[in-house]
């Protein structure tokens, strides 16, 4: 399915897209510009403006914006949006948060309980522990000019199995208890913290577009949850929506199988779509039915990147942010 799945209609007023303090994330920049190109489908590029927390509140005293919607962490000290919402509500702007990095830093949540009109988490199970009303859940997305990418039926799929990411405590738990099948496999583990397993396993960090490629050379991607919390103490929320990789990959046209703790996958895609192990036995009889058998995976691969393009881009989520706005009553 090609990217022309999403709406493409337009709404009158001006959005700023509020983030990052002086510790803001490659990562978090991002998913910024992603969230960006959302607002820019229905609202009009033109109409959507990005300001770095430090410049927001002059900007809106300008640019008089329809919404202000803040993204990211609320985590450190010097990311404080009082004085941003409090211009806001001069000009008469709704003001919105969306956190794009619960349930990890959710015990400094009450820095932004009491500042705006509505917040939203990317987490089902940590937005049921804001202390406040009007909280809903909105998880991430793929960005269809960011992620998307067509898939090449006659590339040549070298790389049995891939992952790419930080080894935190929980995947090297996962994947050492998978070794004795992955030794056997031309396997390619990327990341942080790997190195130290051997063969097929290396600390590098790959940039975005390298990771594309090693999607388009690779069989099978395992989708492996993080497990590091910075501010998750008071009620250790574990998190159970798939985070924006699962979104990002199959729309760039990967096969993945994705490791459950919860079922929220089968929320989003089907187990046609994304099929799940949760243990050793499920992983090796997964191996079984797609490692050899290309048209299986092709289809498969195909019914996931055509789901992501038809429900799950950064425009189908601020469609969805856009009406729970206006049936809560919170536009001007």
């Amino acid at each position: 399915m090609a990217k022309s799945a999403e709406k493409t209609e337009k709404y009158s007023g001006k959005v700023l897209i509020c983030s990052g303090g002086r510790f803001e994330s490659q990562a978090n920049a991002q998913i910024r510009e992603s969230i960006m190109a959302g607002w820019a489908k229905v609202f009009g590029e033109e109409n959507v403006i990005a300001a770095n927390i430090n410049g927001a509140a002059a900007s809106i005293q300008y640019l008089r914006p329809t919404i202000v919607f803040a993204i990211g962490s609320y985590l450190p000290e010097s990311t404080y949006f009082g004085e941003v919402c409090r211009e806001a509500r001069k000009v008469g702007a709704a003001t919105v948060f969306w956190a794009t990095e619960d349930p990890y830093e959710q015990d400094a949540s009450y820095r932004i309980t009491d500042e705006f009109d509505v917040v939203f988490s990317c987490e089902r199970w940590g937005s049921n522990f804001y202390t406040r009303p009007n909280v809903w859940h909105l998880p991430l997305a793929a960005c269809p000019n960011l992620h998307y990418r067509p898939i090449n039926e006659t590339t040549e799929r070298t790389i049995d199995v891939l992952f790419c990411g930080v080894a935190f405590t929980n995947r090297k738990d996962i994947v050492r208890g998978l070794l004795p099948t992955l030794r056997n496999l031309n396997i390619k583990i990327v990341g942080p913290g790997w190195g130290e397993l051997g063969v097929g396993f290396s600390d590098a960090r790959l940039e975005k577009e390298q990771l594309v490629q090693f999607y388009q050379h690779s069989k099978i991607v395992l989708n492996l949850g993080r497990s590091l919390s910075f501010e998750n103490k008071r009620f250790m929320i574990s998190p159970s929506t798939p985070g924006p990789r699962t979104y990002e990959a199959a729309a760039a046209g990967a096969m993945q199988i994705f490791h459950e703790d919860t079922y929220e996958i089968r929320r989003y895609y089907t187990k046609d779509e994304i099929p799940s192990f949760s243990n050793k036995r499920d992983f090796d009889r997964l191996l079984d039915v797609y490692l050899d058998n290309g048209a299986l995976r092709l289809e498969t691969t195909k019914k996931a990147q055509a789901r992501t393009m038809a429900e799950h881009t950064y425009g189908h989520r601020i469609r969805e942010a856009l009406d729970i706005l206006n049936k809560g009553g919170f536009l001007p």
